[in-house]
């Protein structure tokens, strides 16, 4: 069983446009809408690959009941806690002409020192349940920099492995806490070793220190070029084969699902990375946030290359 934390869940808003106009009237061509929030992505990832899942963290008003009816439908099992406000909404616009993406983020609603205690009371609870917690994304007004610390270091007192993906000042201090697992991106990288990354070799060194530092796993993707992994069996190389990527919008929440599934399922590391680059490659098949098909990643994962470096 898989834990998702997601306290900033919102409804995933996608809009389909021919040529977006600034400051102009845009014409939707198609409109899609899902639960959102990177935890609730990793969710639903975890749930297609065939993992039971059970997802956490606030949710408000009308658009909270909607996230909930949209897990359900897809077989997440909510936990969530519910308080006043409305969850905020996140809209993507596509643009088909231009090929770009421009995303409009809602801060979320206020949660009060009533609410974290509870959470934390449930959160704990719902540790007995699991063998992995995966911890993503923002927190809404009122919850400070101090929470995921408290969070990781619960799970790992009930032994369990934990993973996170947050930035900034959630990042660095809930570090201390040592994680199981951490998937930061290039910028993040220099802001946790304060060091400039101009070559491969940076980047392989600066993943070896935080991996030294207590964190197992550290996996940095590159993009179209793959992934970097560091972890206790040595550093790692993931290519996956060339797609023609329709969404890359919730490709890193898909890694991180298949990297919990691994863990959940003790894989190898070696085939752990391998399902998660495959998932997450499938992922940008897809028009849908946080989505693959089951299809898509069977046919990747045999192409996806695993290299041991180090």
């Amino acid at each position: 069983m898989i834990l998702t934390v997601t306290l900033n869940a919102a409804i995933d808003k996608r809009y389909v446009v021919e040529n977006f106009i600034p400051g102009g009237v845009n014409r939707v061509k198609e409109c899609s809408s899902s639960a959102g929030g990177k935890g609730l992505n990793v969710a639903r990832v975890a749930s297609i690959i065939g993992e039971e899942v059970i997802a956490t963290g606030f949710v408000g008003g009308h658009a909270g009941n909607y996230i909930v009816e949209a897990l359900q439908g897809q077989k997440v099992i909510s936990e969530f806690v519910h308080i006043s406000g409305e969850s905020r909404s996140c809209i993507n616009i596509f643009d088909e002409a231009n090929h770009t993406q421009t995303e409009f983020l809602e801060p979320g609603v206020f949660v009060t020192d009533a609410n974290k205690e509870e959470l934390l009371k449930k959160y704990i609870k719902l540790l007995d349940k699991c063998s992995v917690v995966a911890i993503s994304g923002s927190v809404p007004k009122g919850v400070d920099s101090h929470l995921y610390k408290d969070m990781i270091t619960l799970a790992k007192q009930h032994n369990k492995k934990v993973i996170l993906d947050t930035s900034g000042k959630l990042l660095e201090e809930a570090l201390e806490a040592k994680p199981t697992m951490i998937k930061p991106n290039m910028d993040e990288i220099k802001m946790l070793t304060k060091e400039e990354m101009n070559s491969q070799e940076d980047l392989i060194k600066a993943a070896v220190k935080l991996q030294k530092s207590g964190i197992e796993v550290v996996a940095i993707s590159c993009g179209a070029e793959g992934s970097l992994i560091a972890c206790e069996e040595g550093v790692y190389r993931a290519f996956v084969p060339k797609i023609d990527a329709v969404n890359t919008v919730g490709c890193g929440d898909s890694m991180i699902a298949g990297f919990a599934v691994g863990f959940a399922r003790g894989m190898s590391m070696t085939d752990t990375i391998k399902l998660a680059s495959a998932v997450s490659a499938a992922n940008a098949l897809r028009m849908e946030t946080g989505f693959f098909v089951n299809k898509d990643m069977q046919e990747i994962l045999p192409q996806v290359i695993v290299e041991k470096i180090i």
